[in-house]
């Protein structure tokens, strides 16, 4: 436990001392906000669906979420070149706890990032529905960064250059994000985008996000918890797989 405690502790610490990194993750769920959450404002009233930045602000914190998760793997690839992933390759602990130690830590600096992009929303007019309700968001949110940080740690692990990881993470991130509801409504969709949405593991993501902050939830609560769970069980089985047949 303490290797792995020391790979997650070395991930937080890259975090915290790069307040570029910090900062920079914020432009772009600050720039959906003011322009999609006023943009959209007045034609989301009209249609009766009441403050749309109230809507958008769930779906741009899993957006957040699962861009600075998957973005994390490439660390991996970062690692490999620098030679720092031989080192801890060769070090006497099992793969699988080299895999989860990293993982657990991109998905704590996942979950910070959210955090700040959630409190940075109360500066645009968002307030949820219920406070206390903020205690559960935080573990949902760790939950869902752990599903997609397994994600970009398995797709890291298949590849060696970072100008191929950044073609294919684009390639997957920006359909599961689109694809997920963060931005529109799921009720009411065609039916073939409906099944293609339904499939999406963002979208109970962020439709847990939005029960908890909001009180609406379109599949519910725990159909949404039980799906994440399942996925992320599965992404993580996936990504040791995959660490496990790396070579530095």
């Amino acid at each position: 436990m303490s290797k792995i405690y020391i790979l997650w502790l070395r991930q937080l610490k890259r975090y915290l001392r790069s307040r570029s990194r910090i900062v920079g993750a914020l432009a772009q769920p600050m720039l959906y906000l003011a322009a999609l959450g006023y943009g959209f404002g007045s034609v989301f009233q009209q249609a009766g669906q009441g403050s749309y930045l109230l809507f958008l602000t769930p779906g741009v914190v899993g957006m957040t979420i699962i861009f600075t998760s998957m973005f994390s793997g490439m660390e991996v690839i970062w690692d490999r070149q620098f030679g720092f992933l031989k080192e801890t390759l060769v070090a006497p602990m099992p793969r699988f706890n080299v895999m989860l130690g990293r993982t657990l830590g991109g998905a704590t600096v996942a979950t910070l990032q959210a955090l700040i992009v959630l409190v940075a929303s109360l500066l645009f007019g968002f307030r949820p529905g219920n406070w206390l309700m903020l205690i559960a968001v935080v573990p949902c949110m760790f939950l869902l960064s752990l599903l997609f940080t397994a994600l970009g740690t398995a797709v890291a692990s298949a590849l060696s250059d970072m100008q191929g990881f950044q073609m294919i993470m684009n390639f997957l991130v920006m359909p599961l994000f689109f694809f997920s509801g963060a931005i529109y409504p799921l009720a009411g969709l065609p039916p073939a985008l409906a099944v293609v949405v339904s499939v999406n593991p963002l979208t109970y993501g962020v439709d847990a996000l939005r029960g908890l902050l909001l009180g609406a939830s379109h599949y519910g609560f725990l159909v949404d918890l039980g799906v994440m769970l399942g996925a992320t069980l599965l992404c993580l089985w996936f990504g040791s797989r995959m660490f496990q047949r790396i070579e530095a």
